[in-house]
């Protein structure tokens, strides 16, 4: 008699026969949504502990800024690069192997202020961190984030809990609904505790106290002039680094502060700094 025991070809390639871990469909479901935003939590995790990035001083402000931009823009653009640059040289984020890494600048890895802080960084050749999010007219990421600390989130959600959570600052450059959304979040946390009371910065005190009416908010009643106490302003990228210094940030390499900021204002050494990271950056 001739077997009659069917081929099992159709259990085989049933979707249901696919190991889960490599079943797109099933990961991309609702049901997997915990799943993905528990990867999207331990892989950015994982991967600053293995850089050994302790702390971040993060920046805020607008995506819009650009370097050649009209108005306060191109001010705005290169007071952050160089605040990138004295936390850098000043904070902790140059030291030696297997020494942990404090105050690497972190920012949502995009363009305007948040490209120029981590230009900044990588302008003396310290790490630097970019928190990408995925848009619908899609966000890439700057080219002067360190690669293998250049992370991409589809949750706002976790990507808003990772800057917070190592943040031992946190520095805000002009912005819009995003750069408020941001701030206030963090203000919030802080404000109810569940946050540390981490020092907060916003510079350019002429815009912030033009678009917000802080006054007021003491004046109805929303605010009490303590909480108010949160923050702090800047002119620009050295005061603001002054400012966390009095807020009782640490800094955590030697103290030289006419280095820093010369090497921060130094426009000739630009461009020579500049090429040879990019250089590097290339090979």
């Amino acid at each position: 008699m001739a077997d009659s025991t069917p081929d099992n070809d159709a259990q085989t390639r049933s979707p249901a026969f696919i190991l889960p871990a490599l079943d797109q469909e099933f990961l991309l479901g609702p049901s997997t949504r915990g799943v993905r935003f528990q990867l999207e939590y331990q892989k950015a995790y994982e991967a600053l502990r293995a850089h050994g990035v302790v702390s971040t001083v993060v920046v805020f402000g607008s995506a819009r800024i650009r370097e050649d931009g009209g108005g306060q823009q191109a001010f705005w653009y290169n007071e952050a690069r160089k605040f990138g640059r004295i936390v850098s040289l000043e904070g902790g984020a140059l030291a030696k192997a297997p020494a942990r890494l404090t105050n690497v600048i972190a920012t949502g890895g995009g363009p305007g202020a948040m490209e120029a802080a981590n230009r900044g960084a990588f302008d003396v050749g310290a790490p630097t961190i970019g928190f990408n999010i995925t848009l619908p007219r899609e966000q890439l990421p700057n080219p002067y984030t360190t690669p293998e600390l250049t992370f991409r989130f589809h949750y706002f959600a976790m990507r808003k809990m990772h800057l917070a959570m190592n943040a031992a600052a946190l520095v805000v450059f002009p912005g819009g609904f995003g750069t408020f959304d941001e701030l206030f979040e963090l203000l919030t946390l802080v404000q109810t505790g569940k946050a540390p009371a981490i020092p907060i910065v916003l510079v350019d005190e002429g815009y912030w106290r033009t678009v917000v009416n802080f006054d007021a908010l003491i004046d109805y009643g929303m605010v009490g002039a303590a909480e108010m106490g949160l923050i702090r302003f800047a002119a620009g990228g050295e005061s603001a680094w002054r400012s966390l210094i009095d807020a009782g940030l640490r800094a955590h390499s030697p103290k030289r502060p006419e280095t820093a900021i010369e090497s921060a204002t130094n426009v000739a050494a630009d461009a020579e700094i500049e090429s040879a990271a990019l250089g590097g950056a290339r090979k």
